[in-house]
């Protein structure tokens, strides 16, 4: 080939953009330092650190004697543990609760954000959104403290019902209240990336479908559903792997000595022992022992989740 020939052949645009990004970042290398070591430092600080302190869960942690000078026990706090004669109990109230949380509380938000896409008014969506988000912004605390008042033996639940009941003494009634409150709080918020992930929809397929006499049901399988597999399936896999991390603050704030049996959690249990008790290493082991079988549900979920989805998963 001649060098006429080689000047008429026409240059990528994609090599030479990306020839001139890595040009500039080369050039002015130190604005990208500058930006990233922040991050960088604070990640490695908070978040890698921390990791260190696994290793209480293997000791006879002595706050005076530090990391390295306490005690090496090796599993016996995880031994103690698992043959702890209330250890079934408190698996089965924290798998309770997730598991009925995850079945009851994960469709709601999707619900909610098809009804939401349903509404044509601008405005209309506007104000119910807002009413529908304002719960998220109460803290658990507060939350709590508003529950507790309507459940009370003269609280407006009684009332309406014409009862005395103390529905916070009842250990059957302890799991209903603290599912569906959290439904109540987190429903309007959650459905925030379903609603953005609808608007992806396309608008043409939505009228075709419609045209061709499609009723709701089918214009949201057909349209509206696909547009959001996706994200519904990553967020899917992210609650079965926290399914195990179910919120101390609410249980505590909820629990009464009379619903122990339903309100013990391992959250409130390692709380309990750690802090109140200050048996540093076996409420480290406990937790340590949590986040083990979150990570194992989050991978099994996820290879499951791919092998249904052709291939598609969260990583």
């Amino acid at each position: 080939m001649s060098e006429k020939q080689v000047e008429n052949v026409p240059k990528k645009k994609g090599g030479n953009k990306l020839q001139e990004t890595l040009m500039y970042v080369r050039q002015h290398w130190q604005l990208y330092v500058l930006f990233i070591l922040p991050a960088f430092l604070l990640t490695i600080i908070f978040r890698y650190i921390p990791m260190g302190g696994i290793l209480i869960a293997f000791e006879e942690y002595n706050p005076f004697r530090g990391v390295f000078g306490s005690e090496w026990v090796g599993f016996s706090h995880f031994e103690r543990f698992l043959s702890s004669p209330d250890f079934m109990r408190y698996l089965a109230n924290t798998l309770k609760l997730s598991v009925f949380g995850l079945l009851w509380g994960f469709p709601a938000p999707i619900l909610l954000a098809f009804l939401l896409n349903r509404i044509l008014s601008t405005k209309i969506k506007q104000k119910i959104q807002l009413i529908l988000y304002m719960p998220n912004f109460i803290s658990v605390i507060v939350l709590c403290g508003i529950v507790r008042i309507l459940l009370s033996p003269t609280g407006l639940i009684n009332l309406l019902l014409g009862t005395n009941w103390n529905f916070m003494t009842m250990p059957a009634a302890f799991r209903t209240i603290y599912i569906a409150s959290g439904i109540w709080q987190g429903a309007g918020w959650g459905s925030i990336i379903y609603t953005a992930a609808l608007s992806n929809a396309s608008k043409d397929l939505k009228e075709a479908a419609v045209i061709d006499g499609a009723n709701i049901i089918q214009q949201i399988k057909a349209v509206e559903w696909p547009a959001i597999k996706d994200t519904v399936l990553i967020q899917f896999i992210m609650s079965v792997g926290n399914i195990m991390s179910v919120g101390f603050e609410k249980a505590y704030a909820l629990q009464t000595d009379l619903n122990l049996a339903s309100s013990e959690i391992i959250s409130t249990y390692v709380y309990k022992v750690g802090l109140l008790d200050g048996n540093y290493g076996f409420s480290t082991a406990v937790g340590l022992f949590n986040t083990v079988i979150n990570v194992i549900l989050l991978i099994a979920m996820n290879q499951i989740v791919k092998k249904m989805n052709d291939g598609k998963g969260m990583y």
